[in-house]
């Protein structure tokens, strides 16, 4: 399903206080805050969705899937022309090996089993190994806590969205109708992070996604870094290798990945 569709097969869903428990509240483009009593990955084969869970927001992408556990509170956005895949797993049967909302990789032979799953009306939703195949890889994706107060909620989503954003800490302020020290402290205080650190963990973790499809020629300018040279810099500060480094030991080229250094 196209424009931001989602597919899901039967089970129970309940809201929390405050939130809508319909399950026909989930349109083309999203759906609020909700809860479900089975685990779900969620899976952007095409496009990126937009998911917040309390304390984080995850953006999702062909390269990386989300593993939400059973009684998580979530929210999604679906971005234009995204195909977004959702499948329960019953939390009695399965359990995770994860306690929160956690970000996976998916790599070219793990790609391929959520999209067959779904279209498989004879597979059980309690098949163990369609269960474990998506899990992955860990997500070498940035840590990238939300900040809570208005204003810098505002300026992180729009950044989440478009991370090439050319704009300031004082030009985000002034189109707020806030003081540039205002929204420094709010991303200071509320992410731990400072404003620009924060910016470049949302440019450096979109340019893991297009890294891992292959992309390399161009990812700087199109995550947001002014040059070529610095984009690398911050790389390699972040991942401990360049990105060409990155792509030659990405899974499924027959080599380890590069470890982390920070």
């Amino acid at each position: 399903m196209a424009q931001g569709s989602t597919r899901e097969k039967t089970g129970r869903t309940r809201a929390p206080a405050g939130a809508t428990a319909d399950e026909d509240f989930i349109t083309a483009g999203g759906h609020p805050t909700h809860v479900h009593d089975f685990h779900q990955p969620l899976y952007a084969p095409l496009g990126r969705i937009s998911v917040s869970t309390p304390g984080s927001d995850h953006e999702l992408s062909p390269s990386t899937a989300l593993w939400i556990p059973a009684g998580t509170p979530h929210s999604a956005r679906f971005h234009p022309d995204s195909l977004v895949l959702a499948e329960p797993f019953d939390a009695d049967v399965h359990e995770l090996p994860y306690a929160e909302p956690t970000a996976v990789r998916v790599d070219e032979s793990r790609r391929r089993l959520l999209p067959a799953r779904t279209r498989d009306a004879g597979a059980g939703a309690d098949d163990a190994s369609a269960f474990a195949a998506p899990t992955g890889i860990p997500s070498a994706a940035l840590p990238l806590p939300r900040p809570t107060s208005a204003t810098a909620l505002t300026v992180a989503g729009a950044l989440l969205r478009s991370p090439e954003d050319q704009r300031t800490a004082t030009e985000w302020a002034e189109s707020l109708h806030t003081s540039s020290t205002s929204l420094r402290r709010a991303f200071r205080n509320e992410t731990g992070l400072a404003f620009s650190e924060w910016r470049t963990r949302v440019r450096l973790n979109r340019s893991l996604d297009l890294l891992d499809r292959g992309h390399q020629v161009g990812t700087a300018a199109r995550v947001g870094f002014v040059s070529t040279n610095g984009y690398i810099m911050a790389f390699r500060r972040h991942f401990g290798c360049t990105p060409g480094a990155w792509i030659k030991g990405r899974p499924g080229q027959g080599n380890p990945r590069p470890n982390r250094l920070s």
